[in-house]
């Protein structure tokens, strides 16, 4: 079990000579290493799976044993580990960790040290190892390098240093050392999305690729691609948008929903939970609208005058990816407010549609939003919990505001705040819950082969296998329910749509929005004033515009500057706990 954000990557890589390696030094061997427990009987389990992957795969695998005892749940789990260790000094190590799982609980001192002696080991040397210093702090050690890298019980397992999240059967933990070319795929992908800054790489690379090749000669390519249209059906009602639309308004939807989830969180039970700092930025939306106003404003009058707006909005993606960049040095309080902002932003942007270019706006078309606003309200407070109805009105919302003239990726705000979340459940009915539909196959497996070798059948196909029986698709719903439970609808949103707006939605934005041709002809009267009113105000009035705003804001104590919650000291809670199940805990 791994905490979250824990590091995907094992974080001090593999070492011959001081860990213990089983196995190994074939041909493109593959390496699991397991932070294991003497006493967890999660690890008695797999045990027995490692002795099949290890028959299996021969010297193409080499197993790799790492102690993490856990002493508050299992009392005697240190001193099998340091029992271990004072064999290894013997040469024994192996040797001691079979017999310490193969002996059936409970395991004591006694048994501990009854297994020592029937392996034949020098006794005396024995006891002496057992209390070393150094022998504690090769356990220790083993046990502070999980903690570093999320383990919080056992067992956890990495697979070529990789952190397995797989399922813990023979097939499934076969294939995934095997490395067919899906897997070696997945597991590329993986690691390259536990980097930091990976999604703002790859958002950084689309927009410079786009920029680069909409200033060469591929660039008519880019702006026919990018300005294709793209319909939705047939006749007078098709909805058609070119790709750069679609990206914009479209795909950027989701990547707003991801944004708003996250604001709310934070106004529930993080950075904006207090109201003065909720409202912060607000009041900096307003600043960093009005400041850019100004600078434009100052230097273009008369017929370029109208153009005040263009500097006053700018995209949320980027300055969300540049702060990916300097990862966990970026404190969430200013990720949190980056993203808030932009939310407050695009929303003062529809005001200013609005309001000032009225013919570009229809405001009768936010009827039927408004009307849709209602009935996911109306769902959110019936309690229901399906995803489709949610999707079904979000539709029409997104409808209504691009037939309003408003950018109809704000309808993913609104979604996020009427997703509807779930108390966290308790965990021991859940726990009945699956350890009886697990129990329930296991015994039904038991009995199936107890039942093939007492008769003589003339066929195999006689023997029906169990998950054709009643109890694997009864054992699968109770299993799938109990896990569905533990994420509210908001959550499973969240994690199905976050790598796609990452790695799919925001690049692809990128790349449609930034092909931008250099070549400015500037003899057009007034062009050169457009252009440095725009550019001072992206470039100087909205950061300044935003900063006297927050200053003004705290300042006059209307508002406070978000603070990232203090975390509470991190407690390594039992892989187990005691259980009336005799197959585990």
């Amino acid at each position: 079990m791994a905490a979250p954000g824990a590091q995907l990557t094992l974080q001090r890589p593999v070492d011959p000579a001081r860990d213990h390696v089983r196995g190994g030094g074939g041909r493109d061997t593959a390496t699991l290493l397991i932070y294991g427990d003497y006493l967890c009987p999660y690890c008695r389990r797999l045990r027995h799976v490692m002795e099949r992957l290890c028959h299996a795969m021969g010297d193409r695998l080499a197993y790799v044993f790492r102690h993490f005892p856990n002493e508050r749940a299992h009392p005697g789990a240190d001193f099998a580990s340091r029992a271990a260790e004072a064999a290894a000094r013997q040469g024994r190590f192996w040797e001691m960790h079979d017999a310490l799982y193969e002996r059936q609980p409970p395991l004591t001192e006694a048994h501990v040290i009854e297994a020592a002696r029937t392996l034949g080991l020098d006794m005396d040397r024995f006891a002496a190892d057992l209390d070393d210093d150094a022998v504690r702090a090769h356990v220790e050690q083993d046990a502070a390098d999980g903690r570093q890298n999320g383990v919080t019980g056992t067992p956890t397992i990495f697979i070529d240093s990789q952190r397995y999240d797989g399922a813990w059967d023979f097939y499934s933990m076969l294939e995934a050392l095997e490395r067919p070319v899906g897997t070696q795929v997945q597991r590329t992908a993986r690691a390259f999305a536990s980097l930091p800054a990976s999604a703002a790489l790859v958002l950084i690379a689309a927009a410079a690729a786009a920029l680069v090749i909409a200033n060469t000669s591929l660039a008519s390519i880019y702006r026919t691609i990018v300005d294709t249209p793209v319909g939705i059906g047939a006749g007078a009602g098709s909805l058609a948008l070119t790709v750069g639309d679609w990206c914009s308004e479209g795909l950027l939807t989701l990547f707003f929903l991801l944004v708003g989830l996250e604001i709310r969180r934070d106004m529930t039970a993080g950075a904006l939970t207090d109201r003065r700092a909720a409202i912060l930025p607000v009041l900096c939306a307003i600043g960093g609208t009005l400041a850019p106003a100004a600078i434009y404003l100052a230097l273009n009058r008369g017929p370029t005058a109208p153009g005040w707006s263009a500097p006053t909005s700018t995209g949320i993606a980027f300055a969300l990816g540049i702060l990916a960049l300097v990862g966990r040095r970026a404190p969430t309080g200013l990720k949190v407010f980056v993203a808030a902002l932009a939310v407050v932003d695009d929303i003062v942007s529809m005001l200013i549609l609005a309001v000032f270019y009225p013919q570009d706006f229809h405001a009768l078309w936010l009827v039927p939003g408004a009307v849709a606003i209602v009935l996911m309200l109306a769902l959110n407070r019936s309690r229901v919990y399906a995803g489709w109805p949610y999707l079904v009105v979000t539709v029409a919302l997104w409808l209504s505001l691009h037939a309003a003239g408003v950018n109809a990726a704000l309808a993913g705000v609104v979604l996020a705040i009427f997703l509807p979340t779930r108390p966290a459940p308790a965990a021991g009915p859940l726990l009945a819950q699956a350890a009886t539909a697990l129990a329930a196959l296991e015994h039904a497996q038991n009995e199936a082969k107890k039942e093939a070798k007492r008769e003589v059948r003339a066929s195999p196909a006689d023997t029906p296998p169990v998950e054709q029986e009643p109890i694997w698709d009864w054992a699968s719903r109770n299993l799938s329910a109990a896990s569905a439970r533990l994420l509210s609808p908001a959550d499973r949103v969240e994690r199905a749509v976050a790598p796609w707006a990452a790695y799919v939605i925001l690049p692809l934005f990128a790349f449609s929005a930034t092909g931008v041709p250099l070549d400015v002809d500037l003899r057009s009267p007034g062009v050169a004033r457009v252009i440095l009113g725009v550019v001072l105000g992206l470039v100087l009035g909205k950061p300044l515009g935003i900063g006297l705003a927050a200053l003004a804001a705290v300042q006059a104590k209307v508002a406070i500057m978000p603070r990232t919650p203090p975390r509470a000291p991190s407690s390594a809670p039992p892989c187990c706990a005691a259980s009336a199940t005799p197959w585990g805990c």
